[in-house]
């Protein structure tokens, strides 16, 4: 067991580290220039947009809204990433990586973009006609023709977010409770297993309801929990925006190979928490009924900003204030 535990540790660093950080940044980077900077030329049609109510079928059904798609994809998103996650990229690569976070949310912002529109494109009526599923998945075996890698990419999101990611999600609200309360993780995992049935076995319908009234409630509360922090201390704002940018680009940083910590955990945890590239995001574009692909692709990105440039700036911002943390320049 323990070489095997060593493998899948290697494995893991390897390709973390290096192949799926490279590939990602380089989509980004690619899709930013090929869009035109759609995510930033766009910015203002992303607000718009999300007040789109949904499309009607031929039989008068109602879809799914762009509010709803993006309110299911944001409770995706954001979770521990967004929480222990900011702490463990500052705690491992300072508060530069708080900087490298926000870069790869604007580059990563134009991948979301393009997955979530081609979800879109590829979706397919589900039984209901004014239900639709689709995502990566799709569009690999619709768009590409190679239905064995659909099906080898569904496999593969089934089990790392229907297992893997949902038990970090788990595990972490348990050891919360246990910590905080002493309420025993069995049971928290048992209550957090049933309240999830009883959404999930409601199928789309249920998990956009849910989401489109419980995702903004989490959203605006923890902001503006957040917000009080950085507001009563006001004075440590110059202060904590000099020590991001000079931990990023600074010379003792370049030097002592800080740098590179910063950028490697900044681009880590950035990805991490806004899922851009994924493909986890596109499945939930898909089932959104609206007059035009490209609007629930620009509905996509605005997730992303929410969630890197909002939340997780919020969370580095109060934990900065919070314990008034200073690192040596």
């Amino acid at each position: 067991m323990e070489i095997f535990n060593n493998i899948i540790s290697e494995l893991n660093n390897y390709m973390w580290s290096y192949i799926l950080i490279a590939v990602l940044v380089a989509l980004g980077t690619y899709f930013t220039f090929r869009t035109r900077f759609v995510q930033f030329e766009f910015f203002p049609e992303m607000i718009r947009v999300l007040k789109d109510p949904a499309t009607v079928s031929s039989e008068g059904k109602r879809g799914r809204s762009s509010f709803q798609a993006f309110t299911v994809s944001l409770a995706s998103r954001v979770g521990t990433g967004n929480l222990a996650g900011v702490a463990t990229a500052i705690s491992a690569g300072g508060p530069g990586a708080v900087f490298w976070m926000w870069i790869i949310a604007l580059v990563g912002a134009a991948s979301s973009f393009i997955e979530s529109t081609l979800a879109q494109i590829y979706k397919v009526k589900d039984s209901d006609e004014a239900e639709f599923r689709g995502g990566p998945a799709y569009y690999m075996e619709r768009g590409l023709n190679k239905r064995w890698l659909g099906v080898l990419f569904a496999i593969i999101i089934v089990f790392t977010f229907g297992l893997v990611f949902s038990s970090v999600q788990s595990n972490t609200i348990s050891l919360a409770f246990d910590q905080a309360f002493g309420f025993d993780p069995f049971w928290m995992g048992i209550i957090l297993a049933v309240m999830t049935a009883a959404v999930i076995f409601g199928g789309i319908k249920r998990i956009a309801f849910v989401s489109q009234i419980i995702v903004p409630i989490m959203a605006v509360i923890y902001l503006i929990l957040a917000l009080f922090i950085v507001i009563m201390n006001f004075s440590e704002i110059p202060a904590m925006l000099s020590l991001i940018v000079k931990n990023a680009f600074g010379l003792q940083e370049v030097v002592g190979g800080g740098m590179g910590a910063a950028v490697l955990m900044g681009i880590k945890r950035g990805l991490f928490s806004n899922e851009a590239g994924m493909g986890s995001a596109p499945n939930a574009a898909a089932t959104a009924a609206v007059t035009h692909p490209v609007k629930q692709g620009l509905i996509q990105t605005l997730g992303v900003f929410t969630d890197t440039l909002l939340i997780c700036t919020a969370t580095a911002s109060s934990s900065y204030c919070q314990e008034n943390i200073r690192i040596p320049i």
